[in-house]
């Protein structure tokens, strides 16, 4: 039998829309790292695209976009989505192996400068909730290797769990969009981390949080119009990452 007939997440890919999405957004990320810019020098693109996502994310979780000329960042949301990007690359192998010990590790990155008093205490702890416990175990194991469909699909299954959990007391959003990136970058899809999605979320944010809720309602038309959106953004995050890598040509 095909390890896909026993997916949890092989359904997904028959809902309307889904697995046509998924073509188009997997086709404009591979067309990105093949540009001519990225085939040598995607560390320094990769690098922009890093912070362009970080300060997308602050925004949408109500933080500032602006990183002083010189100086260290003030807002605290802000300064918790660049700690958090910062990390991504030393996080990628707890995150394919131990996945609620890197969101755990994100936390403490990204509410740092959000907790009051900054008690350790309540950094790295989810909600004590049992069904929020249960969901999170189940969308570790997926991510774990317990699913293998295309990398769009899961990486919006994690997005759009997170948000719908809330499982930290803060930077929810930051930790649910960083996962994310997390996993396009696990699964294959996105290897170098060049696509910048994030943006289009912060420049259409009533577009993604009612995506986002129709995914929170369980409904089938709802998670399908959320993975379809998801994927539009990986398309457009690709178009972003197409203008740095010609950015970075032109300098």
């Amino acid at each position: 039998m095909s390890p896909l007939a026993t997916d949890p997440l092989r359904p997904l890919l028959e809902l309307p829309g889904v697995a046509e999405a998924v073509e188009t957004a997997r086709f404009a990320i591979a067309e990105v790292h093949r540009h001519p810019t990225n085939r040598r020098g995607w560390p320094t693109t990769a690098a922009e695209a890093s912070v362009r996502a970080a300060r997308a994310s602050a925004v949408l979780d109500g933080g500032s976009a602006e990183i002083p000329a010189a100086g260290e960042v003030s807002d605290p949301v802000l300064a918790g989505a660049l700690r958090v990007a910062e990390s991504v690359g030393l996080l990628l192998t707890t995150w394919q192996r131990a996945p609620l010990q890197a969101l755990a590790r994100m936390h403490v990155l990204a509410a740092a400068d959000l907790v009051p008093g900054a008690d350790p205490e309540l950094l790295g702890r989810p909600t004590a909730d049992p069904a929020v416990a249960a969901r999170l175990d189940l969308l570790a194991q997926l991510v774990a290797g317990g699913s293998k469909v295309p990398g769009p699909v899961v990486a919006a299954v994690v997005h759009g769990e997170l948000l719908t959990l809330v499982p930290f007391a803060q930077a929810n959003g930051v930790i649910a969009r960083a996962a994310a990136r997390l996993t396009c970058i696990a699964t294959g899809l996105d290897l170098k981390g060049l696509g910048v999605p994030e943006v289009s979320w912060m420049r259409h944010p009533e577009a993604y949080l009612s995506a986002a809720r129709g995914f929170a309602s369980g409904e089938p038309d709802g998670v399908a119009n959320w993975i379809v959106h998801y994927c539009q953004s990986l398309e457009a995050g690709a178009k972003e990452a197409v203008s740095i890598a010609e950015a970075a040509a032109a300098n």
